[in-house]
């Protein structure tokens, strides 16, 4: 698998590998069981997911999974996940979905990871970056706002109306104008 590491200083990105299960694990809260992991992780279920993201980096698939890493040894914080062309998202726009562990919050990391990962959607043809969010949990909003992305409107005819939409123009990255 070639890896990708992309880093503004503070934060890294690069993508998940089986030593970074037991972090996973460890690291695990409410909100990311329920909103990124869909139920309590096991080792088995995190490796499997993984060798899945692996293999999708490996394929240049839609999915591209980066593990948050901070400081010289490169601890896994959070993960921040890209999906080209998903279900319910126009040709050209990318989902972002992103968790910290608890013991890193607070730090602007997460914010730095999605502008990391929007810099790659953009320069690998994603054209806008689209954030669905709990409108309850005001960090996450917080970092969409902190990310550059605006407030949008869900597309008509939408599974879920329960999730905030923010947006923010790839193209405008890569003019430098974002």
């Amino acid at each position: 698998m070639h890896e990708v590491k992309l880093s503004d200083g503070v934060v890294t990105l690069s993508p998940l590998h089986l030593a970074d299960a037991e972090a996973h694990l460890s690291g695990e809260d409410e909100p990311l069981v329920r909103w990124l992991n869909g139920g309590p992780g096991t080792r088995k279920g995190v490796e499997a997911y993984i060798r899945h993201c692996q293999e999708q980096w490996a394929a240049a698939g839609p999915l591209r999974a980066f593990g948050i890493r901070v400081g010289a040894v490169e601890a896994l914080a959070g993960t921040v996940d890209l999906r080209f062309a998903p279900e319910g998202l126009a040709p050209g726009q990318v989902n972002v979905s992103y968790g910290l562990y608890p013991s890193w919050t607070g730090r602007g990391l997460a914010t730095r990871a999605v502008v990391l990962a929007s810099r790659y959607a953009a320069a690998d043809g994603g054209q806008e970056a689209v954030i669905q969010v709990d409108p309850e949990i005001r960090a996450s909003v917080a970092v969409a706002g902190r990310a550059g992305f605006v407030p949008a409107a869900p597309p008509a005819g939408g599974k879920d109306v329960t999730f905030a939409w923010y947006v923010r123009d790839l193209r405008a990255l890569l003019r430098g104008d974002g």
